[in-house]
């Protein structure tokens, strides 16, 4: 019989059934889907593009693989390994939310990227792919938001073949403590103000800082990771820690 914590998840600051968050955060997706993009450069002050140059860059990819982009929202990741691979490559964009999928369907089919991607609604939990099958997968800012994590970790084991990496870009801990108490004003003062002004929307960006807040640090996300059949598990921490991008093997 499950304990009431097996029951129960994070949903920022509150505690709520697990059936519960997958529809909780459903719902802050779709309210935000629109002025994503927008708010990513509002709030990272265009940052995020830089962390996500160097997952690319930290990615292997070459031609003619076959790339997940989980949680890949609006496609930033999608676009960008659609060219590497090639044609005769294959990337998967992957998201939970109809809503996100939806937009970064549009938008990259708008920039004339349709040739080697594929567009599947699922649930990281419960990845609906064969053993085996991805040379890298790459989550970016969409594990927090998972229910369970270690579940979706060894789900994205179970998929990525022999020789293949995952890469977990993610918000993380800061390490310089000036910096810690700076990025927790901005956090929860500022943030959910730009989200009100700009996408009408506080409340979501409140959750975003909160799940933020709640997401494991640096080394707990490596032991996991390692716990999910990940080998030579490492980190880098970008901008002062704010920003991690872990990377596991599958040997």
């Amino acid at each position: 019989m499950a304990s009431e914590q097996e029951k129960t998840a994070d949903f920022g600051f509150r505690t709520v059934a697990k059936d519960e968050k997958e529809v909780m955060v459903a719902e802050v997706f779709h309210s935000v889907a629109a002025k994503y993009d927008l708010m990513n450069d509002l709030m990272s002050f265009g940052i995020h593009r830089i962390w996500k140059r160097f997952t690319i860059e930290c990615s292997g990819i070459r031609r003619n693989q076959c790339v997940l982009d989980l949680a890949g929202g609006t496609g930033d990741l999608t676009a960008r390994f659609s060219r590497m691979v090639g044609e005769g490559g294959e990337v998967i964009l992957a998201d939970i939310n109809a809503s996100m999928l939806k937009v970064g369907r549009e938008k990259l089919r708008n920039k004339g990227i349709i040739d080697n991607i594929n567009y599947v609604q699922a649930n990281a939990e419960a990845l609906p792919f064969p053993d085996n099958t991805f040379d890298c997968i790459t989550i970016s800012f969409g594990l927090r938001n998972v229910t369970d994590k270690n579940k979706a970790l060894r789900s994205m084991y179970r998929v990525l073949k022999p020789g293949g990496r995952l890469l977990v870009l993610e918000f993380s801990k800061p390490v310089v403590k000036p910096l810690s108490k700076v990025y927790d004003a901005y956090s929860f003062h500022i943030l959910p103000k730009i989200g009100e002004v700009v996408a009408s929307d506080a409340g979501s960006y409140r959750y975003l800082a909160e799940s933020i807040r709640m997401h494991p640090d640096q080394e707990t996300l490596k032991g996991m990771m390692s716990d999910a059949g990940f080998d030579s598990v490492n980190y880098f921490n970008l901008t002062g820690g704010i920003v991690a991008l872990h990377r596991g093997f599958k040997f």
